[in-house]
This record gives structure tokens, sequence and C-alpha cells, in this order.
């Protein structure tokens, strides 16, 4: 069973490497290691040549940034092509690596630095876009996971925790953080969400999603409409196409519902219609 616990409160990184529109002396191009901590300062900054990134760099880097700070005990990331260095990095020093999209305190620092660049000796000029992160084309869900149907549901904020945190859901996210009376949500407002009927499927279900991590589902206009589940770091699926007016009437109430709620919905999955029974449930957040 898979339960989230209250946070308790730990020193944590949000780590970026990547490189900048900026070039040395001999037209090398730059890479930055940059390092946030919580609740939001920058506490090192420090440029390579690209010719010469590599894991023991980044590591003797992280080292530096150790002594003067301390050992964290997670260090977040967002960017594919950081991961893999950064996760060899902090496996050499004993330090968790985090796959997350949720490093918005780093994004902002990332982008106010973005404006500064045009202003250095070194600037390329180059389009740059400090957070944007290619995405591929929204795959199908596995066939031999999908369900029965879905459906467009709802839930007043007051009777979130009610409804769910007492019930035997095997695989439960409802991180503490978007709890509606943490967001400052009135117990009134109307939180929207995906209810997918799995049938005997639900649970093989229930165990892919936890294992792709679901981050948002988007109702996307277009021909047909759809809904796009968005997980991982930059993973895209889609979990439903129609045409139908109505549906869609309801799928733009949907997103503007979450959009008007800070981005805050849900997925439960369920065997059937009964309501006797929950197999997952994810309380999500778009965002940054």
């Amino acid at each position: 069973m898979v339960k989230t616990t209250k946070n308790i409160q730990k020193t944590i990184w949000q780590a970026d490497f990547y490189k900048r529109p900026l070039r040395n002396s001999k037209g090398e191009i730059l890479w930055e290691l940059l390092l946030c901590q919580m609740p939001g300062e920058i506490i090192y900054q420090s440029l390579s040549p690209q010719s010469e990134v590599n894991v023991e760099w980044l590591v003797s880097q992280l080292e530096i940034a150790i002594a003067q700070t301390g050992l964290p005990e997670a260090i977040q990331v967002f960017r594919p092509q950081s991961l893999n260095l950064l996760a060899s990095a902090g496996q050499k020093l004993g330090i968790k690596v985090e796959a997350t999209r949720r490093t918005s305190i780093l994004k902002q620092k990332l982008q106010e630095q973005a404006l500064q660049y045009p202003q250095k000796n070194n600037y390329t000029g180059e389009n740059y876009h400090p957070i944007a992160l290619d995405k591929p084309p929204p795959l199908p869900l596995p066939e031999n996971i999908w369900g029965d149907g879905w459906r467009f549901a709802a839930i007043e904020a007051g009777d979130m925790e009610a409804a769910f945190c007492d019930r035997a859901i095997p695989i439960f996210q409802m991180p503490e953080e978007f709890l509606p009376v943490n967001l400052g949500l009135a117990s009134t407002v109307v939180i929207p969400g995906i209810t997918i009927y799995g049938g005997k499927k639900s649970m093989a279900l229930a165990r892919w999603l936890a294992e792709v991590e679901p981050f948002a589902i988007n109702y996307i206009p277009g021909m047909p409409d759809g809904l796009i589940l968005e997980a991982g770091l930059v993973d895209r699926w889609v979990v439903a196409t129609f045409e139908d007016p109505e549906v869609a009437a309801a799928g733009r109430i949907y997103q503007e519902r979450q959009e008007s709620r800070g981005g805050l919905h849900f997925l439960l999955i369920q065997p059937d219609d009964s309501g006797m029974t929950y197999t997952g449930f994810w309380l999500l957040k778009s965002g940054d």
C-alpha cells in the first residue's frame, strides 16, 4: 500500500546542470551547475566548459557545496538532461536524487538569471528558454491496462479528506501541501477530477499509474478533444479522446475549475461505479 505521510522538515536542494547561452574565451559552450535550497536562496553556482562536463567534475563541485552548507537529504531535478549525471554524482556521495517537475524555486531563479545573460560579454545571443523542455507526443495508454470507462467527477473541498483518507485504498497519494485547506480554498469550493472504472484491470491500471508518477490530467481541445496525462518529467499519455459536444463542454468546465483552483484536481481509479471499492487515488496539482 502506498500512503503519503506528513512532511518532515529536511534539507532539500533543487539542482540544474545544463548548458547556458554563454561561451568562454576559447569559444566553448558553458554548462552551469546551479543549486538552490528551500525556502529559496541560491547556495552554489559553477560554470564548466562542455568538454569537461562529467560525473567527476560534478562530484567535486557538490563536495564544495556540501562543505559550505552541509549534506542535503535529497536533490530534486526537473531537467531530463541533468538527471543521469546528477543521479550518478549523488550515488557516489550517498545523496538521493529525485526526478520531479515540482522545482518552482529553482525554475524561478533560472528565469531571473536568463534576464541577465544579454548583459554579459560572453552571451551568445541564441534563442534560450531556461525552463522549457522538449516533450514527446502523447502515447496511448497500454491496451492491457485500460478499463471499462471514465467520467468527469467533482467533490467539495471540505469533503475530500473524509471521502478518501479513511478508506482502504491500496494506492493512495494525497500530499499534505495539496490539501484544499492548505491552499486556502473554501470548504464549499468544488474540486474537479477524473474517475476511471478499471473493472478487472483496475489494480493493473493503478499500479501502472504509480510507476509513471502522475503529475496532471488536462483537457485539451482539438479534433478530437482529449484528456492528456502528464507524468514523470516529460511523459505524456492519451487517457481519452472524444467528439461529443456535451463531453467537450464538461471538459472545458473541468479545465476551468482546475485552473481557478490553482491547478488542484484528482484522479480516482475504481473497479466499477458502485462506490464501494476504490483502487487508486491521486490528488494532483498542475503547474510548477
